[in-house]
């Protein structure tokens, strides 16, 4: 319990930092000793009322033409989704994706140091349909705050989106995790006692960001989705 509480703490302070990346940081510190299908419902616990406070708090930045579409997306997600976890090692799409997730942030991270180059809405779109699989199958937001970060001008804004479309994937994973028997009395319980530590990491982090430069905070925000990609690989290559 007491790897719980440490992963739960750095997850949510993360979350309140950058938006997302919580998944990764509480599956990577626990993976070692607990089996993923114990881990999952636990965090779609925890995450769903820290979406609800970061969209509420950020909610004069929410732009329902970036958020919808993409709610969209990671709804339609979840049916590819389910026939690749049946049909395809799934270990293989999380390290091609983990390289992805690399590329597109160190790409943002170059983009950063020069001037805005013109928007692709092609690559936009691709992107959005690639976060919408991969947030379907693993509640993985990485690409998703890939293509956000880009249709977004600032942290407020991006933590905004990112969350209201994350409520919704969860609103639909609460629904499938208990119609399934994956979201068991125990993992309730459990997701229970870890809220008081998950609203002290998210609000550290949200208070961090506050006082934090504009710049700086989109930067750790990047370098976050580059360490992202990389935790995919290392976990499914290993």
């Amino acid at each position: 319990m007491i790897w719980m509480m440490i992963a739960t703490i750095c997850a949510y302070f993360v979350k309140g930092l950058c938006g997302f990346a919580n998944t990764l940081v509480f599956s990577t510190i626990l993976s070692f000793g607990v089996d993923n299908i114990n881990i999952s419902p636990i965090e779609l616990l925890l995450g769903y009322p820290s979406n609800v406070i970061i969209s509420w708090k950020e909610r004069k930045s929410v732009n329902w033409r970036v958020c919808l579409p993409l709610a969209a997306l990671v709804l339609l997600g979840n049916i590819p989704g389910i026939l690749l976890l049946k049909n395809v090692d799934t270990q293989l799409i999380k390290v091609i994706f983990g390289f992805v997730i690399i590329g597109i942030g160190i790409e943002m991270l170059l983009r950063e140091k020069s001037k805005k180059a013109k928007e692709s809405k092609v690559l936009l779109i691709i992107i959005g349909m690639i976060s919408g699989i991969l947030c379907g199958l693993y509640g993985i937001g990485a690409l998703l705050a890939a293509y956000v970060g880009r249709v977004t001008d600032n942290s407020q804004s991006f933590k905004a989106n990112i969350c209201m479309v994350f409520i919704v994937e969860n609103t639909f994973r609460i629904i499938m995790y208990l119609a399934t028997g994956i979201i068991t009395l125990q993992s309730f319980k459990q997701a229970l006692m870890l809220i008081p530590f998950m609203l002290l990491g998210l609000f550290v982090g949200m208070k961090s960001s506050s006082v934090l430069d504009e710049k700086l905070v989109k930067k750790i925000v990047i370098i976050m989705l580059i360490i992202s990609g990389a935790a995919l690989v290392v976990q499914n290559c290993y």
